[in-house]
């Protein structure tokens, strides 16, 4: 009779907690690593050779809006594709519950635009099976699974819970209807969530709601967000994922202002916060370098505030029938607002073009997203072959060959290949190997950021594990494997309230990633129609995982999914 489940032989151990790698055994019964060498002569139901590869934990991905995605995908793709066996999901202050039968179709067009989820998706794929947050758990508890998961108390659907979905943005609460929400917060941390998130973007918010008002959360007051901090100190356990506006001039490398509102929140919380988010940037390597002193010096202070760093090289491919993420301008909110018809017809109006001429030669850019905004965006493919000659061209350079302002420039390309042209829009300044690993060498940042299930149409951030993997470690050498590993697994499960998760050690569970390290690569992205209600994605998968384990199964091997459903909610972080 077999003693153990499986038998991981051979391979090089990197177990995530900065011990040196080691080759052992690795065997495995009832979904936790019960024995790390001495397995000479032990039998196996399943012996994984991995000789010549690495035996890892596997990786935890703490910023995912897999809320909906969870229903149709198992497996959590893109993250289940890159070696991810756990999620973060409510990030961001955005989730479906509690929410009543009446509301779930504003629930979801909340989700279409910020995130970016087709509505069609969310409509034949969700079951709607809850109304309160505990009941949410619950569904998600029954759900056949191939990913661990935990979940915050996402805060705009209290609010609109309480106050309604258009109330909640007239006005702030009252003392009751805010006493009702910090109950709500306490129900649903009972039930299990690892504690509450929110976006606080303020009204130049660039993640909107669906018809491109701020998200309510983005309205909160800082007594608000105070008087949700007191619940987890009264509690002494949980988290808190925040995004905070940062306003100020370009270049300005930490306004005072969000200094103040991360060190009173943990300061009052007395719980770990995650800060979203710390970006390398070679443009203004001082903006990163700033915040990094900030999280060293708050944390010598004995304030948990914690770096959720943005690492993945690339930026967004895009086409204007679906962007959305210019929002910080009126002009720019209102011409990718409505229906692929509605959009055009605006793009062509005179007075529009004149708004967004006039944003633009004022110097009200859209910056945020996109590095050098409108101007850097690359051409990619056309739908016509007749603007092929465009392929590989800024439409900077476009605007000065052909002697246009820049916003004609772009706008009659757009619309005369009839919104079909694809561009890359490149971010700022990530793809410098240097910066990058100045990020992830602080003590007080991990990886990311995916937004897993998020931006479908445009974003392949789930592949960060791999990115970094084959450009920092293996090609850059600007880590160590020993350091990558530490980063993308037991810091996240530290900081994110995963418990017993992010390390390979006995008595741990099974989460793991075997996979060659030489031999590891990303794909080439591809559009997917695996969406239900007939809508696509894009996908970006990889070579090089040979089997992904959670709980002690194997979910994936050589890169596809092998069927079997060991993934469990952590309620409280824990199996």
């Amino acid at each position: 009779m077999a003693e153990y489940d499986v038998i991981i032989r051979g391979g090089t151990v990197v177990d995530g907690l900065r011990t040196p790698r080691y080759i052992s055994d690795v065997g495995i019964k009832d979904g936790k690593i019960v024995r790390i060498g001495g397995l000479r002569g032990a039998r196996a139901t399943r012996v994984l050779d991995a000789s010549g590869l690495i035996v890892a934990p596997g990786f935890i991905d703490l910023h995912t809006h897999y809320d909906a995605q969870i229903y149709w995908d198992p497996y959590c793709t893109l993250s289940g594709w890159h070696g991810v066996t756990s999620v973060a999901i409510g990030n961001c202050g955005f989730g479906f519950a509690p929410s009543r039968p009446e509301d779930k179709e504003r629930a979801m067009l909340c989700m279409t635009r910020n995130e970016a989820i087709p509505l069609r998706a969310m409509q034949a794929g969700m079951p709607w099976d809850w109304e309160t947050f505990p009941q949410f758990m619950d569904s998600l508890d029954r759900l056949p699974k191939g990913i661990n998961l935990i979940t915050y108390v996402p805060l705009t659907p209290l609010y609109a819970w309480v106050l309604g979905w258009d109330e909640a943005k007239k006005r702030r609460p009252t003392a009751a209807e805010l006493k009702e929400m910090v109950r709500l917060v306490h129900e649903g941390i009972d039930a299990g969530a690892c504690g509450w998130s929110a976006q606080i973007l303020g009204t130049t918010s660039v993640q909107r709601d669906y018809d491109g008002t701020p998200m309510i959360t983005d309205l909160m007051t800082e007594q608000e967000a105070l008087t949700f901090a007191r619940v987890l100190a009264e509690r002494d356990e949980g988290f808190i994922e925040l995004a905070y506006e940062e306003t100020g001039e370009e270049g300005r490398p930490l306004p005072e202002n969000v200094r103040g509102f991360f060190e009173k929140m943990a300061a009052t919380a007395r719980r770990p916060i995650l800060y979203q988010a710390v970006a390398p940037n070679s443009v203004h390597p001082e903006q990163h370098q700033a915040r990094l002193r900030w999280l060293e010096d708050v944390n010598r202070r004995g304030l948990r505030i914690y770096g959720q760093g943005a690492t993945r090289r690339g930026g967004f491919e895009l086409t204007f029938e679906d962007w959305n993420l210019f929002d910080e301008t009126p002009a720019w909110r209102e011409v990718t607002l409505g229906s692929r018809e509605e959009r055009k017809t605006k793009m062509i109006d005179p007075q529009m073009r004149r708004m967004l001429k006039a944003e633009w030669d004022a110097g009200n850019r859209p910056t945020r997203v996109i590095q050098g905004s409108v101007g850097s965006l690359i051409v990619e493919e056309t739908a016509s072959p007749d603007f092929e000659h465009y392929c590989g061209m800024r439409v900077q350079e476009i605007a000065d060959k052909e002697g246009k302002h820049v916003i004609d420039a772009l706008l009659d390309l757009v619309v005369a290949d009839d919104l079909g042209t694809e561009f890359i829009g490149e971010t700022q300044g990530r793809d410098v190997a240097r910066y990058t690993a100045e990020v992830l060498q602080s003590p007080f940042t991990i990886a990311g950021v995916s937004d897993g299930g998020a931006h479908v149409k445009f974003l392949t951030a789930g592949n960060y594990p791999t990115d970094m993997l084959m450009w920092l470690v293996r090609d850059e050498k600007a880590l160590s494997l020993e350091d990558a590993h530490h980063k993308l697994s037991f810091l996240p499960a530290h900081f994110g309230g995963f418990k017993d998760r992010g390390f390979i050690r006995e008595g741990a569970p099974a989460d793991i990633v075997v996979y060659d390290l030489e031999n590891l690569k990303l794909l080439p992205d591809e559009v997917a129609y695996d969406l239900p209600g007939n809508e696509w994605r894009r996908i970006q998968k990889a070579d090089g995982y040979r089997w992904t384990l959670v709980n002690g199964q194997v979910t994936f091997e050589d890169g596809e999914p092998t069927g079997a459903m060991p993934g469990k909610l952590l309620r409280h972080g824990r199996g």
